[in-house]
């Protein structure tokens, strides 16, 4: 993976963790923008090992401020309303009575 695909996978989880420690858009927002503002204060840096120190620095970031109890969406695979009302399973009818 080059340097740039792996500072993209970075900034995407960024977003994603901030999201979990605010549910609500437009707080998220502004952490958002703070997010994108130390990636592009960063975005020059043409040194490998440079490179390779900032990414491993933010990875040790991302592990450090991981949610212990990440929000999770109702509807979602694991939310609180998932499968709750699924239908019912369709039963063949029974078979005709003979005399």
């Amino acid at each position: 993976m080059s340097s740039r695909q792996a500072a993209l996978s970075l900034y995407r989880r960024c977003l994603k963790l901030a999201l979990d420690w605010s549910v609500h858009r437009h707080l998220w927002r502004g952490q958002a923008l703070y997010i994108r503002s130390l990636f592009e204060a960063k975005r020059n840096v043409t040194d490998p090992r440079l490179q390779r120190a900032l990414l491993k620095e933010t990875e040790n970031l991302l592990e450090k401020w991981k949610h212990p109890d990440p929000y999770c969406h109702p509807t979602a695979p694991g939310g609180s309303k998932y499968e709750r009302n699924i239908p019912a399973p369709h039963l063949d009818p029974p078979p005709p009575l003979k005399f």
